[in-house]
Parts: structure tokens; sequence; C-alpha cells
């Protein structure tokens, strides 16, 4: 069973995609690939990667952000195509708060529309086709920018974080819910076998696709750990940066605020 490091950092020009390392510039469109074959099934591969606790985490995500009820606020949701957690902001602030969509996939986004159309929520969240290295927004924005489960899948993270703090106005909150370091003696174990033993195993049964599950677990399994990623984030200029373990750090919600 594969269970390579994370502190196992690409060489320059490269970006990790599972267990291989390949060039930077070509990883976006292998990723696009694998996100266009589980699109109409996204829901189910978070599902089968989480036990079905990627709903809890992303309640737990949005609570925190805690979006105001009495007032506008306005929410950049990245890699959000299906729309899983914009709707959850939404229906939280009691349709006070908008959110806008950005997603590099346009299978994922047509999924997105379709479901805000059905929930009634088409009039507060927009979707819009773009890169999360290179956002199509202008500076200061938002009041908050949201990521889940999606900025494992980025070439670049470092520039992705700096586009966040760029759309961000002054005092908005980053937050980003992203599989992580399990930090449970034991629960490890029972982690990796999971991870690589029977999602690939439900993946090909119930999708018929093994191969996109199994890049997808290589791919948190190269993510950097909490700490890392955190002093990622204050590289990228933001302050009070603080995380939340979820499920003994199968996952992970970091925070950080421009000030």
């Amino acid at each position: 069973m594969a269970t390579e490091s994370r502190s196992e950092t690409p060489e320059k020009g490269r970006a990790s995609f599972g267990f291989r390392d390949v060039d930077v510039d070509a990883k976006q469109g292998m990723v696009n690939d694998v996100f266009h074959k589980v699109a109409s099934r996204y829901d189910l591969m978070n599902d089968l990667m989480s036990a079905g606790l990627h709903r809890i985490w992303k309640d737990a995500m949005v609570s925190w952000l805690t979006p105001p009820r009495n007032r506008p606020f306005e929410v950049l949701d990245v890699a959000g195509g299906t729309g899983d957690v914009s709707f959850r902001i939404v229906e939280r602030s009691q349709k006070s708060a908008t959110a806008t969509v950005c997603d590099i996939n346009a299978s994922m986004l047509e999924v997105g529309r379709e479901r805000a159309e059905k929930r009634g929520l088409a009039d507060h969240v927009s979707f819009v086709e773009g890169n999360a290295e290179e956002l199509p927004f202008e500076d200061g924005r938002f009041d908050a920018y949201t990521i889940a489960f999606g900025i494992r899948n980025v070439p670049r993270i470092d520039q992705a974080l700096k586009e966040a703090y760029r759309v961000l106005k002054p005092g908005g909150r980053f937050l980003c819910l992203e599989f992580s370091d399990v930090d449970v003696p034991g629960l490890d174990k029972v982690y990796n076998f999971y991870s690589f033993n029977v999602i690939p195993a439900m993946g090909k049964a119930v999708a018929g696709d093994s191969e996109s599950y199994r890049y997808l677990v290589e791919s948190i399994r190269r993510f950097p750990h909490q700490e890392r990623f955190a002093e990622m984030i204050r590289q990228a200029g933001f302050a009070k940066v603080s995380y939340r373990n979820l499920t003994g750090g199968i996952a992970a919600i970091h925070s950080g605020w421009k000030i």
C-alpha cells in the first residue's frame, strides 16, 4: 500500500498529480479531465472519500464563517462548482448573502447551475468559469473567500493564495476546508487502508472509474500538513491564521484575515 510522505515537494517547474510529479503547466488539464469524469457524481465522490462526513464538515466551515443575516455579504466560493458550500452560506444568512462560484471546470458549473435552479437560489448564487490562479475579479471586492476540497488540485497553490488575498476587502475572511493530516494514533492506519483499498474499489463499482478516485486519494497525501499550509497562508499576506482539525485531522479548516 502506497503512503508517500506529505513532506515531499516537487522540484521547481513540477507539480504533484497524485503520487506522480508532472510539468506544472500540464497539471491543470489533467485535473480537469478527472473532474469532467466525476462532475455528475461529485457529491457521491465526496461521500465515498469521507464516508459522508463532508456534509458535516461543510456545515462546520459555514458555522465558523457565520455569514450575517442583517446586511449584504458577498462571498467568492472557489472550486465550488456544484454549489454545495455557496448554498449553505446563502441559506444560513437567510438570503442576505450572495455567492459567486468560480470554478475552472465547465461540467462542474453546469451541475451547480441546475442545482441552484432546483433549490430556488439562482438569484443568489452566480457561476463563473475561472482559474484560481488568475481570478477574473477586481481587487478588494469580496467579504469572504471560501474553498472546499479544491486547493490541493491547484497547480500553484501559492499563487492561488495570493489571488485570494487580492480579491478580498480589507477585513475580509479566507476559509479553506481540505483533507489533511490525521493526528490520532491508530486512526491513520485505518484511514490509509480505507483510502487506498476501499475508495478506488467503490469508485469502480459505483461510478465505473477507479483511477479518478485513486488520483484524488493520492492528491490528499501530497497536500501540505496543517502547520505547513498555515505558513503558506501567512506568506500570502494573511493575518491571524489558525486552523481547526475535524475528525482527528482527516480534514481541517484553515482561516485567515486580510488586515
